[in-house]
């Protein structure tokens, strides 16, 4: 941008990790950045805090290294040192009684081999014959959106949609695969399926070779911080340079001359906020009620309207490591398991934290008796009613099917349970269309850009994709800044 005296003053309207990252990519750039956070902490869905003397997160757990955006935001905020991966991990599905092992060659609950599936228990004798069905069916005609079950229940059957697809996709965006998106949710499953007639086949397109007998596939999928990766906000905010302001929720935007002003805080004592640029890092209801009071935004306003999010819940539980069969939880040979919507549970997926991450199970303090931390998820979209009961209920249910399912003694000696309302948006059939929607009205508002898990993905490196997006959108549009004539701001935002 044109070198001025004053520089140009960008708000960030939302502190989680999205609305961080954007700050931080902006802080060696010449502008002011100021980063407005409605609640009263930082962070959005990443939070860290003890259970038992060790630090455990309370939201996401762990970043996908096979995107680059989540680790090269750790190294660039000093942090490499202190990233870890996980163990050797080795998932099941609990169904039809048992633990079962995930089939290693499937994409998503997509399998690629049909003995291996056998093999695996997860699927009924007819279930088997039916997804291998999908190697003779001829091409399934795939015009526009459609769901994800639709799709893969049409190539490999319903039951691999109820115990192997939706279970996944139940981890991630906590819905339902009748609902969700196929071109949205598993962009690169949709692409290669329009490349093979066979879904078996196009998921295998996707998975590495496999590797020889008695090595490891690849390196680690996952990577996290040895102090929990809810410690990363509090970084971000430092070392972006921003000013950083908790509890001052945005109420209302508008257009200001060639800029904008947001006004903040209670109807009772509002406060103004100009701004050359915004950049909108909220969920989408809130992103379309600043929006609502823009001309040419009503598409944006609409589409956002029509994105729904999901509750859930984190049960964390720790027991002492005698309790559980054998030496402790690695010796039920699995590092986690899911749980299909079908079977009625309440809890859809289960993390054993100290054979996943093994340096929190030596992160006790010296001479404790030895722990297993155990994180639960609860909530799929639309069991609000499950989600409304009490801690101690919702710990007890939880502790009951984690009994049931490993057959662990006596109850947690610790539990901690963390709620997070209206956290994952769905990207149900028709997602890609409301995106694109929402980006052609933002980008005819000069001066505003929108990032966070409501377009392109819900994890971390995809959220730090839309951030950096953002960043430049706003950097892009600043680089002729001041308008022609337009007095510069000063650094207190007011014009002179």
């Amino acid at each position: 941008m044109k070198p001025t005296n004053a520089r140009p003053h960008v708000v960030i309207v939302g502190g989680g990790i999205s609305g961080l990252a954007a700050a931080f990519s902006l802080r060696d750039e010449p502008v002011r950045v100021t980063v407005l956070e409605g609640s009263p902490r930082l962070g959005g869905k990443l939070s860290v805090s003890e259970v038992a003397g060790v630090a455990v997160d309370e939201g996401a757990e762990a970043l996908l290294v096979t995107r680059p955006e989540g680790t090269a935001l750790i190294a660039e905020a000093g942090l490499d040192d202190q990233r870890t991966v996980p163990g050797p991990t080795s998932s099941a599905i609990w169904t039809l009684g048992a633990l079962r092992p995930l089939p290693r060659r499937q994409f998503m609950g997509v399998p690629s081999d049909m003995a291996e599936l056998a093999r695996s228990g997860v699927l009924s004798d007819e279930g088997v014959a039916r997804a291998g069905q999908d190697l003779e069916l001829p091409p399934t005609a795939h015009d526009g959106d459609v769901s994800v079950a639709g799709y893969v229940g049409a190539r490999l059957g319903g039951e691999v949609v109820d115990r192997l697809v939706d279970p996944l996709l139940g981890g991630v965006y906590a819905g339902r695969s009748a609902e969700l998106s196929f071109d949205a949710t598993l962009p690169a499953l949709a692409a290669a399926s329009r490349r093979h007639r066979s879904l078996a086949d196009a998921a295998r397109s996707l998975l590495p070779p496999e590797a020889p007998a008695g090595s490891r596939a690849g390196g680690p999928v996952f990577t996290t911080l040895t102090g929990g990766l809810g410690m990363l906000p509090a970084y971000l905010a430092k070392a972006s340079g921003a000013e950083v302001r908790t509890g001052a929720m945005a109420r209302e935007l508008v257009r200001a001359g060639s800029g904008w002003r947001l006004t903040v805080g209670s109807a009772a004592a509002p406060e103004q906020v100009d701004a050359d640029a915004v950049i909108l890092a909220v969920p989408g209801r809130p992103a379309g009620r600043l929006l609502a009071g823009i001309p040419g935004a009503s598409a944006a306003v609409t589409a956002f309207g029509q994105i729904r999010y999901a509750s859930m819940a984190i049960v964390t539980l720790a027991y002492p490591r005698s309790a559980f069969p054998g030496s402790g939880l690695a010796a039920l040979g699995w590092s986690g398991y899911l749980v299909p919507a079908v079977d009625g549970r309440a809890v859809k997926a289960v993390t054993f934290s100290t054979v996943k991450w093994p340096h929190l199970a030596t992160s006790a303090m010296p001479g404790a008796r030895p722990l297993e931390i155990v994180r639960c998820s609860v909530g799929r979209i639309g069991q609000e009613t499950l989600l409304q009961r009490a801690d101690d209920e919702l710990a007890a249910l939880a502790a009951a099917e984690l009994a049931a399912a490993t057959g662990v003694q006596g109850g947690p000696v610790v539990t901690r349970v963390t709620r997070w309302g209206g956290a994952l948006p769905q990207y149900t059939v028709g997602h890609l269309d409301r995106v694109a929607a929402i980006r052609a009205a933002v980008a005819a508002q000069p001066g505003l850009a929108v990032c966070g898990a409501a377009y392109d993905g819900v994890g971390i490196p995809a959220c730090v994709a839309t951030a950096r997006a953002a960043a430049g959108q706003v950097l892009a549009f600043l680089a002729d800044w001041p308008p022609a004539g337009r007095p510069p701001a000063d650094d207190s935002g007011a014009v002179r």
